[in-house]
Parts: structure tokens; C-alpha cells; sequence
């Protein structure tokens, strides 16, 4: 996974299959997923 920062958005993508989708995400929604994607289910 690879993941690149712009002025209001995170943009990710699966570095092995580049290419795939490239998702933007909004500052809210990529910290709500690093928070769910660490915790301990």
C-alpha cells in the first residue's frame, strides 16, 4: 500500500497492483480507518 498526501485528501494505492483503483480520501475518513485498521479487534 502506498500512500500520498495532497492538500485535502489522502490518496492511497496497492503498490503491487498499480493499477487498480487509486481511492481519495477525505482527512476524516483515513483517520477513521488508520484507528480501525490498529486497533485490536
Amino acid at each position: 500500500m502506498e500512500i500520498a498526501t495532497a492538500p485535502r485528501t489522502f490518496r492511497v494505492r496497492d503498490s503491487k497492483h498499480t493499477a487498480g483503483p487509486r481511492p481519495a480520501l477525505a482527512p476524516g475518513t483515513w483517520t477513521r480507518f488508520v484507528a480501525y485498521a490498529a486497533s485490536e479487534r
